[in-house]
């Protein structure tokens, strides 16, 4: 039905894009993190080498200027929104909880449970409903130093999804299943990891595969 390319965690390192395209997707991903903190200009010259639909929402090291200039790419901006592609649904929420770095696209929980509450109220559900987020939901690919770093607001309203595509935790790359929701963090891409996300034409056929190139 459909192949979906899954990037993240690029932090301003765009030079694998042509490999990543070289799979052939039908759309792709990004879950945040597109810059190193700025500069947002920057994004221009990895939107431009997609030459198929492409969706994303910024992440916790990208600049809140950074929305303006998705909103002027050919990219869809999904940060506090939703979009419906036939048999595919999707809400998207960029930024991350609150972290030790002070970067710059934290909020936190009730702000993203309000950001969530509002485009899911928006969502029309479909065969497969995805979440694209950066941080990860709480206890769910989200261990740094043995600490559980994700959100609990994303994790309360998983259970409304089939897939949660995420990234922030560059260390915890894979793809697991919890609560019937499948959760996949593709790894940083500034380094050649990506996902291939195989969408079918039944519910629940959702087949992910980690690639590096």
């Amino acid at each position: 039905m459909m192949d979906v390319l899954l990037i993240a965690d690029l932090h301003g390192s765009y030079g694998k894009m042509d490999s990543f395209m070289d799979l052939q997707p039908d759309a792709v991903f990004i879950a945040g993190d597109i810059t190193n903190m700025g500069p947002v200009e920057s994004i221009e010259s990895v939107l431009s080498r997609i030459d198929v639909p492409c969706f994303a929402v910024p992440g916790n090291c990208d600049p809140h200027e950074i929305l303006e200039c998705l909103e002027q790419s050919n990219a869809v901006n999904l940060h506090g929104s939703r979009i419906n592609l036939g048999k595919i649904s999707i809400v998207g929420l960029g930024g991350s909880n609150p972290t030790p770095f002070n970067t710059p696209f934290e909020m936190t929980d009730k702000q993203i449970d309000d950001l969530l509450t509002s485009a899911m109220s928006k969502m029309e559900r479909s065969v497969h409903n995805i979440l694209l987020c950066h941080a990860p939901p709480f206890e769910t690919l989200d261990k740094i130093g043995g600490n559980h770093v994700g959100s609990a607001s994303i994790r309360k309203h998983m259970k409304a999804f089939d897939l949660v595509c995420c990234a922030h935790v560059h260390e915890e790359r894979g793809s697991i299943e919890v609560d019937g929701v499948k959760i996949v963090n593709p790894g940083p891409a500034a380094v050649g990891n990506c996902a291939m996300i195989h969408f079918g034409d039944e519910p629940k056929d959702i087949q992910i595969k980690l690639h590096s190139l």
